[in-house]
């Protein structure tokens, strides 16, 4: 019997060996680092990797530990001390934090081994991870086509084998879009059921930290160690944590599906409305009851997201400013030259875009015209969704209107880049939670891309939306779709 390969394992299968000492935390990030190198000159996944800090706390690893020896890969938005945290912006190059983001805190906590930074769309702005200021990351099974975004370096290197799971953030979809193009599952956490203090503020009203991980069951081992309350996070919630892997493996008899009519509108691409359609059929097959609703106020949810995710960047990046920490510009003639090039030079062309749009959204005379309007419009969307479970136990839709695109298709075309959160938005607008797991793969051309179902559950019912997906994944064999890379 051959010796199992670390890097195309799951979590949950490194734990099994792990405890047997069949396999060591130091040989499984050596295993790790030897795959990077094979694959990362080809998707451009990492941004930096520490991999001298992660051997020596491998040596002192406890694997009985939930994540004992088990190696993650860390968006670079959010904060591990001793490590870069540049955003994907040239503003924040320099800048290594001080720091563990709380999320990274409960990771050590559990015995992960935070060892990498990957790549993403500039502060978390964009669709594709084609927006960072440092390089382009490609999806592993076309490397001519993008990843998503903005999380797509972790999902990029999660498919790869190239990081064994991966922390992610979204605001608008940025974990489940980006896990639905690379054909893994990404998890979109509940607001505050998950703490923000450490992940660098794109949206503050929206964004969440999640994992994306070959498996349903391995995000769920992740959320167990992450989710709670934190005290440096006003908006983290107080309600006990359950054991999400509790109700992996029990069918879905008596469970209730909602199928939004909204969300088969027009532009979805065949094959994805073929794959959900199948997925529907099988979880239906599975004990699950399927109800047709409505949730009337979708068509409002991408205008209403770039209105408050834009007003909220406004205010969140008026803190780089080169005064205390990253890019200053040189030879200031004063203090608002000093500003304007610093600002200038530092952000990316996506970034201006959406502060420039953020800042007219709040400026006088258009404060009431459209934030406050937005913000009505976002509690009836949140209202569709109070309504909807009210009949069902969760909502499920396509992850992404589309397979993966081709790199630069969208570029010059934002309204065309942000319509890929068509799916995803309306979720961080009402707060709830939600999960993206492979349901297929689309033909394009000679390429095989992979497609998401997309699992929103209400508020803090993260272990129904687990259950509902590992039913399904278990009952499939999409999960087991590797690119060949």
């Amino acid at each position: 019997m051959s010796r199992p390969h670390p890097p195309a394992l799951t979590i949950a299968e490194l734990q099994t060996l792990l405890r047997r000492k069949e396999v060591s935390p130091r040989e499984i990030l050596e295993s790790l680092r030897a795959r990077i190198e094979s694959v990362e000159p080809k998707i451009d996944a990492y941004l930096s990797i520490d991999f001298e800090a992660a051997l020596k706390e491998a040596e002192k690893a406890n694997v009985d530990l939930p994540l004992g020896g088990v190696p993650i890969a860390v968006k670079d938005i959010i904060n591990v001390a001793g490590q870069a945290c540049t955003c994907g912006s040239k503003i924040l190059g320099n800048y290594r934090s001080p720091y563990d983001a709380t999320v990274i805190e409960k990771l050590r906590a559990a015995g992960a081994i935070p060892f990498g930074k990957t790549n993403m769309d500039e502060f978390a702005m964009g669709s594709s991870t084609e927006n960072s200021s440092f390089k382009i990351t490609r999806n592993p099974w076309d490397l001519s086509r993008v990843p998503g975004g903005s999380s797509g370096g972790s999902a990029a290197a999660v498919a790869a084998d190239a990081a064994i799971a991966g922390l992610g953030t979204d605001t608008g979809g940025s974990i489940r879009q980006p896990a639905s193009l690379c054909g893994i599952v990404g998890v979109k956490p509940s607001y505050g059921r998950v703490s923000r203090f450490g992940l660098t503020a794109f949206a503050s009203s929206l964004d969440q930290v999640g994992p994306l991980t070959k498996t349903v069951r391995d995000a769920a081992m992740i959320m167990n160690a992450m989710a709670g309350h934190d005290r440096h996070d006003s908006t983290s919630l107080p309600d006990p944590v359950p054991d999400y892997t509790k109700d992996l493996g029990r069918d879905l008899k008596g469970i209730k599906l909602g199928v939004p009519k909204e969300y088969r509108a027009e532009g979805i691409d065949p094959q994805v409305s073929s794959a959900v359609n199948a997925a529907i059929k099988q979880l239906e097959s599975l004990g699950a009851e399927i109800v047709h609703l409505s949730l009337p106020h979708t068509d409002h949810g991408i205008a209403v997201y770039y209105f408050l995710a834009t007003a909220e960047a406004s205010a969140n990046l008026a803190r780089f400013d080169g005064v205390r920490y990253g890019h200053r510009a040189k030879d200031p003639k004063d203090l608002l030259d000093h500003y304007g090039r610093t600002r200038e030079e530092g952000f990316g062309a996506e970034v201006k875009r959406r502060i420039i749009l953020g800042t007219y959204v709040l400026s006088s005379g258009y404060y009431d015209a459209y934030y406050i309007r937005a913000q009505k419009v976002r509690e009836l969307i949140r209202a569709d969704f109070v309504k909807a479970f009210e009949k069902v136990d969760a909502i499920i839709s396509p992850t992404s209107p589309v397979p993966a695109f081709k790199l630069g298709e969208r570029t010059a075309d934002p309204l065309a880049m942000y319509l890929a959160d068509i799916f995803t938005a309306t979720g961080n607008l009402a707060g709830i939670c939600g999960i993206s797991v492979p349901c297929g793969l689309a033909k394009v051309n000679d390429s095989q891309l992979p497609i998401g179902l997309q699992i929103l559950g209400k508020s803090l019912d993260e272990a129904r939306i687990f259950q509902i997906a590992h039913a399904y994944e278990q009952s499939t064999d999409w999960h087991n779709q590797r690119p060949k890379i």
